[in-house]
């Protein structure tokens, strides 16, 4: 690309949850192959609902007891995923606290803030902010309180987070984009669909995401 060519402008649907490690990994790993390529790509990038837990009650439950049930790991096995997990975190600059994320929750209530988030134009802001909140510091992202104070940490609004919370609005919205997705083959996450057309799934290395990115770029000159 010339100096004077401008940047290739490319969709980005980040499918996710935010209580999904790789999905932290792979969203930090994603924004620093964005920074290589500024001026070449632009990127805007939309984050799409998945919820690894739908079926889980608003108390949550016990991180080790969820995943050693659900993945038939040991304790040995956990404690070594766990680790990978906060290295890999640790060396893209986000923060993994194993010990103060101690429970996984439901969801749906953090991805109808995001939904309406997206419309307020501060949905990365508030997508980092949770993935920030439960991983780093712990706290319940399926409690009304505390998503309230996140959004309004973001500079949301405060009263409305809360009657979204405290209704239904945007329930239907996230359910047919979780269907969406699903319908499509999409069965974990993250998965990172650039130009509706290319799929990366996983946290990759930040080189994987670069040379994909880059690649889509000059396709879309063709």
């Amino acid at each position: 690309m010339s100096a004077s060519a401008a940047p290739v402008a490319l969709r980005i649907d980040f499918v996710s949850d935010v209580v999904c490690p790789w999905c932290a990994i792979g969203l930090a790993s994603l924004e620093q192959a964005l920074a290589r390529v500024a001026g070449e790509v632009r990127a805007e990038i939309h984050f799409r609902p998945f919820e690894l837990n739908p079926q889980m009650g608003p108390e949550g439950e016990d991180i080790a007891e969820h995943l050693q049930t659900k993945y038939g790991m040991s304790a040995e096995q956990l404690a070594q995923s766990q680790e990978a997990i906060r290295q890999r975190g640790a060396a893209l600059g986000f923060r993994f606290d194993m010990e103060r994320r101690t429970r996984t929750y439901n969801t749906f209530d953090a991805h109808r803030l995001l939904h309406w988030a997206a419309l307020e134009g501060k949905q990365a802001a508030l997508k980092h902010a949770l993935l920030r909140a439960y991983f780093s510091e712990g706290q319940n992202v399926s409690d009304h309180a505390t998503l309230v104070r996140i959004a309004a940490g973001v500079g949301l609004p405060a009263e409305r987070a809360q009657a979204i919370l405290a209704g239904d609005e945007y329930a239907d919205a996230v359910r047919i984009e979780e269907r969406f997705f699903l319908e499509r083959g999409i069965q974990a996450v993250p998965a990172i669909i650039i130009e509706q057309r290319y799929l990366i799934s996983g946290g990759q290395p930040v080189e994987v995401f670069e040379q994909a990115l880059r690649q889509i770029a000059a396709a879309k000159q063709r």
